[in-house]
């Protein structure tokens, strides 16, 4: 009998939102799968901000709307029904009249999951893909809303659109917070340095972020340098090398978990 396409390897997984679908995947081809979620994803701790950005984009207040993130989306909806759930179908009737702009699958699939269509996509899900979906395009005057990827305020994309003379209207609705303890994170970095796991699978920058925050950088590099390391896609890699760490591994185009559960396989085959 042939074994499981990742029998015997070790597979780190800092994931959170995703952990069990992602360990699934994994799991199911063999693998045993290290579970260390380093962050938490939480509403904005004040609502306040976002439901005035929330009103004024009901009120027709912007032109367009750029989504960096698929969970941006969701959490402008949930904190509707938690806060002003009288104002969800206005959201939902002035979404669908805005030109909406999405960085990548993600947010593209949560517009699809409210009956909706991404009206630009940029070619590559980076903020340098949403800036080359707009170059050519007349932006002078618009009113367009931002959706922020966690409470980073993406300078490069405001000053862009403040240049073509639109107004960038931001919005900052979750944030990132530590999931891990820090024991836990040190317990990880121990078992990289130590050989034990086979690869480690980065989904977001927050991760490795939480990493490099947690120990020395000498020390994350080192223990990650023992291990197979791999992104979901491009800004996870180019945060990766800011750090000086490469993306040993990452699927081509479409960046997703199943993708990326696809590159693991190919490249780790199991232990024979």
């Amino acid at each position: 009998m042939s074994p499981l396409p990742l029998e015997g390897r070790t597979i780190a997984v800092p994931e959170t939102r995703e952990l069990d679908v992602f360990a699934g995947l994994l799991e199911r081809r063999g693998a045993r799968v290290l579970r260390c979620p380093l962050v938490a994803i939480r509403d904005a701790p004040d609502p306040a901000p976002v439901l005035a950005w929330l009103r004024n984009f009901i009120a027709g207040g912007c032109d367009d709307l750029i989504l960096l993130t698929g969970e941006g989306l969701l959490r402008l909806l949930g904190c509707l029904r938690t806060h002003a759930p009288e104002l969800e179908e206005p959201f939902r009737s002035a979404l669908a009249r805005v030109r909406k702009i999405t960085r990548g699958p993600k947010p593209a699939r949560a517009l699809r999951s409210l009956g909706l269509q991404s009206d630009l996509a940029a070619q590559a899900p980076t903020t340098a893909g949403v800036i080359a979906a707009l170059a050519e395009l007349p932006l002078a005057g618009r009113r367009i809303g931002v959706q922020l990827y966690g409470t980073e305020p993406n300078v490069k994309l405001i000053e862009f659109l403040v240049a073509a003379g639109a107004q960038p209207l931001p919005v900052a609705p979750y944030v990132y917070a530590d999931a891990a303890e820090d024991a836990a994170v040190a317990q990880l970095l121990e078992q990289l340095a130590g050989g034990k796991v086979d690869a480690i699978a980065f989904t977001s920058t927050p991760q490795v972020q939480r990493l490099f925050a947690v120990a020395p950088a000498d020390a994350v590099t080192r223990a990650l340098s023992r291990t197979l390391v791999a992104a979901v896609g491009p800004v996870v890699a180019d945060t990766l090398a800011s750090h000086g760490v490469r993306a040993q591994l990452m699927p081509a185009d479409a960046f997703f978990l199943k993708p990326l559960t696809s590159v693991l396989e190919q490249a780790l085959g199991p232990r024979s």
